[in-house]
Parts: structure tokens; C-alpha cells; sequence
């Protein structure tokens, strides 16, 4: 019996050990560095995406969000395909997080304006009204980027003086808002996931005023953040006099626009809610 034998037991004990080791952390190591895995079409960040990085790490951005979309129906339906070793070989540490308390970003970038952004850090509440985020509209203070260079250099990121001095300027939440737009950019999923619309489209609603309350409410609470209450516009644009056909209106809704545009809410929606979004919005401009 090994357990009367303690020396080969603990040989033989120390040498499972240093197996296992190696098929679980060593071998990994090598899998994840290896240069196949890399995707040409993720660049390294820019001094301002950097530095908000930084900042989202010291503010504990993370510890709420999650930046990796994980390969099950739910997550690959919301967010699009599940996340690559390839996308985070800049990021050091890594943010994939194990949390969400708030929705995972690791698909966020382009898919809301610069103005979505800005007015979300200083009051999330008024672009997401269930929202229990904190304000951030103190990060509109200056950028520090007494340390930007040393960053750079100590990550081996490609960067310029002239880039440095671009910085000049800059505030932390202009920092954020970078950085925020950067995250998933570089991976040309949201053109394969948006959702299409073929075909001739024909308003059900059109001319029923039955469904007009459920459209209204629908709209104030997915669209009025960015387009007014009234239909006025802020962020997006007024659509109070927009002149566009009804299945025009219902392609835009459904399929979005591209980056830094409208975000598609046929998935989120369905045909049946973005119809009658649709006939609230032209009924609304007869008035």
C-alpha cells in the first residue's frame, strides 16, 4: 500500500500535482498568446481610451459590469457573438468581470452617440429610469496625464507626442466616453447581427386609434430619452414633422442605424411594439 511507502507516495502525490498544473495554467498560457488567436482588427487604445480605462478601473466600473459576452442563447441574442481571446490582447488587466448588476459592455461601443454617453454618466435615471447607477457628472473635471507616456510605453502601445498633446483639454468623462466607444468597435459583429427587414412593409395600425396609449407608452420609454417627450429631439432628432413613409419610420426602428447611430430595438421589440411606435409617432405629427 502507497500509504505505508511515504516517499513514493509523496513522489508520485507531487508529480499529479505538477501534471495538473501544467494542463491547467501552463498550457493555457501558451494557447492564449499563441499569434493565431490574435484578430488583425483590434488596435491597441488611444491615449484618451487609455486613460478612460484607468478611470473606469478606480471608479469600480467593473465590479458591476462585465465585458464579455459568454457562449450561451441568451447572452449571444442580446449581445452578439460570444467573446474571442483575440479582443482583449490589449488589455491588461483584463475586465471579462463575473457580475452584472449593470448589462455587460462589451458590445457598447457605437451602438449609442457620444451625446448618449454623456448625458448617461452625469444621470443615468434620465436615459434609463430603472437605472440604480450612480452620477458620474464629477468626471467632468481635467484629464490628469501626468503618467499617459509611461502607461504607453510600459504597454508597448504605439503612440505619438503629438498624440500626448492631443490630450490638452480633455476631461475624465470626455476619457470615459472614449473608451466606452472603443469597447467592441473593433469586431465587425453588430453589421452581422442587426436584424433585416425585407420585403414590402404595410402599417397593421394604420389609422387605429385603439393601440395609440400602448405606443405612447412604449415610445417613453425606449425612444423619449433621446427624442423628447414631444417628439422634439435632444440627443436623436425631432420626429415631429419626419418625412418618412411609415415602413421608412419601422426600418430605421427595427434595424437601427449604423455606429454612433440609432441602436436596432427589433430584438429587443419585436414587429408588433415597433408598429405601433410607429403609428404613436404619425399620429402624433396630425395632430
Amino acid at each position: 500500500m502507497l500509504e505505508k511507502k511515504p516517499i513514493i507516495f509523496l513522489l508520485l502525490a507531487t508529480a499529479t500535482i505538477l501534471i495538473g498544473t501544467m494542463i491547467t495554467m501552463v498550457a493555457p498560457f501558451k494557447w492564449i498568446n499563441d499569434p493565431k488567436l490574435k484578430i488583425a482588427e483590434v488596435k491597441p487604445y488611444t491615449p484618451l481610451q487609455l486613460e478612460g480605462r484607468d478611470i473606469y478601473i478606480r471608479e469600480g466600473c467593473n465590479n458591476c459590469h462585465t465585458q464579455t459576452v459568454r457562449p450561451l442563447l441568451a447572452d449571444v441574442e442580446r449581445y452578439g457573438d460570444y467573446s474571442k481571446v483575440g479582443e482583449f490582447v490589449y488589455d491588461q488587466p483584463f475586465l471579462w468581470g463575473s457580475r452584472r448588476t449593470g448589462p455587460d459592455l462589451a458590445r457598447i461601443g457605437g451602438k449609442y452617440p457620444d451625446a448618449w454617453h454623456y448625458k448617461h454618466m452625469a444621470d443615468p435615471q434620465s436615459m434609463v429610469p430603472r437605472s440604480n447607477m450612480p452620477k458620474y457628472a464629477f468626471l467632468q473635471r481635467p484629464l490628469d496625464t501626468a503618467l499617459t507616456s509611461r502607461k504607453m510605453k510600459a504597454l508597448h502601445f504605439p503612440y505619438t507626442p503629438a498624440d500626448i498633446e492631443a490630450l490638452k483639454g480633455k476631461t475624465e468623462l470626455d476619457a470615459m466616453v472614449a473608451y466606452m466607444q472603443k469597447l467592441g468597435s473593433d469586431i465587425p459583429w453588430r453589421k452581422a447581427a442587426q436584424a433585416a427587414v425585407i420585403g414590402e412593409l404595410k402599417n397593421p395600425y394604420q389609422e387605429d386609434k385603439t393601440v395609440l396609449a400602448e405606443g405612447k407608452a412604449i415610445y417613453d420609454k425606449e425612444c423619449a430619452q433621446c427624442h423628447g417627450k414631444e417628439l422634439q429631439g435632444e440627443i436623436g432628432p425631432s420626429l415631429a414633422d419626419i418625412d418618412k413613409p411609415d415602413a421608412e419610420v419601422f426600418r430605421i426602428t427595427y434595424g437601427g442605424l449604423p455606429a454612433g447611430g440609432m441602436p436596432a430595438f427589433g430584438d429587443a421589440l419585436g414587429k408588433d411594439k415597433v408598429w405601433k411606435v410607429v403609428n404613436y409617432i404619425k399620429y402624433h405629427q396630425r395632430r
